[in-house]
């Protein structure tokens, strides 16, 4: 239990401080759902913007017409414009909005107003690498929606384009949910815009683990290929605070989604989020292409000297990834070591090499320390002898660590 008043705060700051310090100076994060924000980001999240509020409602009241419900916003609204332009800049997008508070409220943000109740949707299954809050008891329970799979097989999970398209002629949904939580490939998405939009369904797109790469071309073009609407979260390979966006192309779809979003989903939006988001945004518009290629590259490197010390990784026949992300192959550690991608996670935890205990681990926030290709055997060899050979690494670990001052991608 807590102490309470003054040795309640002292113990909080206590806490805070020793968070900071242990996961922003002595341990590698690999875990591919989390990244670093850049000081500039960090300082707009504890700016004055975190207590206040603006809510544009066009409304007669009483005989007045109101913009705002509030007054003192001069500020905040030019920064929301500021940010929702540069997302769509970043995205190739005509529409964004950046006042979804996460990836998953983005999506409930895009299904709600765009699809009604009894809609039928596609999505990939939780089984075959898909996110879990597309499987039938989540969103889709929420929403009123029947969830049908969309197929996806192989190593690495990937969606044929001839099966795909049989798939949607078959069972023509409303909508045909794109997105993984184990995200190694891209889509053959022209394919599955054609089959989609041949039976009126729309193709929604969750990058949310790819964010970052789509923003610096790197994994491929959601919206230039044809999907209708593209969303995600903020805070994976995109650098960015926790939070989400919503970019498309469809006007038509975005006056439908954007006045749908206020007292449906949510009424403030966290302004001092958006701030720091924006800053990410505007960063990422600077340094994108050159951070996107390097994560990949980190990862198609890392994957070949994990494989070397023994470490066994999903692999297709044409590479182990093109994302941020690689895969233990679960099946293959137990078969072989006797050991499952948790009890490897806690090893490595122990060492300060983070990785997340379903078996993925990611290159984005080390690329964003300044970790290249030539790191990544020395990372491999780190990750293998602490995890694999339980030897006791964590020294190296943080000595390597604290080698790393500040961010390379600023």
């Amino acid at each position: 239990m807590s102490p309470p008043g003054p040795d309640g705060e002292a113990e909080l700051a206590r806490l805070v401080r020793s968070h900071d310090r242990w996961r922003g100076r002595t341990v590698f994060n690999l875990l591919a759902s989390e990244n670093a924000l850049s000081p500039t980001a960090r300082r707009y999240l504890g700016s004055d913007l975190a207590g206040r509020y603006t809510l544009p409602i066009h409304l007669a009241i009483e005989g007045e017409t109101l913009d705002n419900s509030y007054t003192g916003t001069r500020y905040t609204d030019r920064i929301e414009r500021l940010a929702n332009e540069a997302a769509a800049r970043l995205f190739h997008a005509k529409k964004a909005t950046t006042r979804p508070l996460s990836g998953h409220i983005a999506a409930l943000s895009v299904l709600a107003p765009l699809l009604p109740p009894r809609s039928r949707l596609l999505a990939i299954s939780p089984d075959q690498g898909g996110y879990d809050g597309y499987a039938p008891g989540f969103v889709p329970a929420v929403l009123g929606y029947t969830v049908r799979p969309l197929p996806a097989s192989g190593p690495g999970f990937r969606v044929d384009p001839e099966e795909a398209g049989q798939t949607i002629r078959q069972e023509r949904p409303q909508a045909v949910m794109l997105g993984q939580s184990f995200f190694l490939f891209p889509y053959p998405l022209r394919e599955i815009v054609e089959a989609a939009h041949a039976v009126d369904a729309l193709v929604l797109y969750d990058a949310s683990h790819v964010l970052g790469l789509v923003a610096g071309g790197e994994f491929q073009d959601p919206l230039g290929d044809g999907a209708d609407v593209l969303f995600g979260s903020t805070h994976k390979s995109f650098p960015g605070p926790q939070g989400g966006l919503i970019a498309t192309n469809r006007e038509d779809l975005f006056a439908q989604l954007d006045p749908a979003l206020v007292w449906r989903v949510f009424d403030n939006a966290h302004w001092n989020r958006i701030a720091g988001l924006a800053q990410t945004i505007l960063e990422l518009e600077r340094f994108g292409p050159e951070y996107a290629r390097t994560v990949v590259a980190n990862a198609q490197a890392l994957a070949p000297a994990l494989e070397a010390g023994g470490l066994p990784l999903i692999a297709a026949s044409d590479g182990y990834t093109r994302s941020h992300q690689l895969h233990l192959d679960r099946p293959r550690l137990r078969a072989d070591r006797g050991m499952g991608a948790g009890a490897l996670a806690r090893r490595l935890e122990r060492q300060g090499l983070l990785i997340d205990l379903v078996g993925r681990i990611g290159t984005a926030e080390a690329t964003r320390l300044g970790l290249t290709p030539g790191d990544m055997p020395r990372l491999a060899d780190l990750i293998v002898r602490g995890g694999l050979r339980s030897e006791k690494v964590g020294a190296e670990v943080r000595a390597w660590r604290r080698s790393f001052r500040s961010l390379r991608f600023l």
